[in-house]
């Protein structure tokens, strides 16, 4: 353990405790502080994890016993927290989105690269065995050229589930914001990246009542966009349509299907790691389930970051801050182009991570 990478974890939310079953315990990574801005709330997580210290924000992040900042706090935190990682020297890796607004991201990005540190982001579903077998089908030829795909995410909002659902409706929020990056990760692995965009969104409620927890009842104001629509024109020429939307009861769409000149690839919920990826070929009737071929099996919030501590040094990690940023970009410039009526083209470019090879769990964990 005197080895193991030591992780500092910022934000103790919901998505907090999927992250620390997946760290605590392992050989490569040893969680040594948390911190909240309720200390309370930090300090229980701590009595929970023996040889974890509870800290204050800045406790932490100037900790000598940090290596890397786990950010999960909400998104209009994000750029805050990792700015004061990198000014100490830390690496960072956060929740998506990178930040709320591009140019907060940028010089994230930037201010990282001066200080010789490194920037990881969610999502990491995408290394799991559904994203990464059909992009290995892909890449194989199973479809032949890709010519298009589709991406649908309905759901008739968060509040209904989350007891505190305020961020999902403010600035860095919205559907698009929140669920777009599992959807648009997933697309730059299968396509590559995004050169363009055309955008179209509405906003036709201005409040939601949290529907769970001591708050139920209580109305929020909507300050985002909670229906978003668009074309991407994919740098190699394939375009996908896009819908994002906390508005719709439920969709019998499929979350991702890729269609390409010979056969047609349905993909399972991007925001799993796992799932059925079935082909249908060109004069075919039915689809057929492919086995997984590619991707860390069984995985789980946190192999990303696990990914990018084995990546110190050598490959680039997988869950990148680039990465992350261009998709940032990708839907800043959907929402963009919906307020201005116009096509955006985009400054930022990315080339897809290294594909994940077939890994059993035994081997990540």
């Amino acid at each position: 353990m005197g080895d193991a990478h030591r992780i500092g974890v910022v934000g103790l939310g919901v998505i907090s405790r999927a992250y620390l079953d997946t760290l605590v315990g392992r050989d490569a990574v040893r969680v040594t502080a948390v911190a909240d801005l309720d200390a309370s709330r930090s300090a229980a997580v701590a009595a929970e994890l023996p040889g974890v210290r509870a800290l204050s924000v800045e406790e932490l992040l100037n900790s000598p016993d940090v290596e890397t900042v786990l950010n999960l706090t909400v998104p209009a935190a994000h750029a805050e927290i990792a700015l004061g990682a990198v000014a100490r020297g830390k690496n960072v890796y956060g929740e998506k989105p990178l930040a709320a607004e591009l140019a907060d991201a940028q010089a994230v990005l930037e201010a990282a690269a001066k200080a010789s540190v490194r920037v990881g982001c969610a999502p990491d579903t995408v290394l799991g065995t559904g994203v990464q077998t059909a992009r290995a089908a892909v890449e194989a030829g199973a479809i032949g050229r890709p010519l298009f795909a589709s991406a649908v995410m309905i759901t008739p909002g968060h509040e209904r589930w989350h007891p505190q659902p305020d961020f999902y409706y403010a600035p860095g929020g919205g559907p698009l914001l929140d669920m777009g990056p599992y959807y648009l990760t997933s697309l730059v692995h299968l396509l590559g990246p995004v050169r363009a965009v055309i955008g179209a969104s509405s906003r036709l409620r201005s409040e939601r009542v949290i529907g769970s927890g001591p708050r139920a009842g209580e109305r929020i104001p909507v300050e985002v966009d909670s229906h978003v629509s668009g074309v991407l024109e994919h740098a190699g020429g394939a375009l996908t349509t896009l819908t994002t939307s906390f508005d719709g009861v439920g969709t019998t769409a499929a979350p991702i299907e890729v269609h390409g000149e010979t056969g047609t690839l349905t993909l399972p919920d991007p925001n799993h790691f796992d799932g059925e990826v079935r082909l249908l070929e060109l004069g075919g009737s039915e689809r057929h389930t492919l086995p997984p071929s590619a991707g860390y099996v069984g995985g789980a919030r946190g192999i990303g970051l696990l990914d990018f501590v084995a990546a110190d040094g050598g490959r680039p990690a997988r869950a990148s801050g680039e990465l992350a940023l261009h998709v940032l970009e990708t839907m800043t410039a959907l929402l963009r182009s919906s307020a201005e009526g116009r096509r955006i083209e985009l400054s930022t470019s990315v080339e897809p991570p290294a594909p994940v090879p077939l890994t059993p769990q035994e081997q990540w964990r």
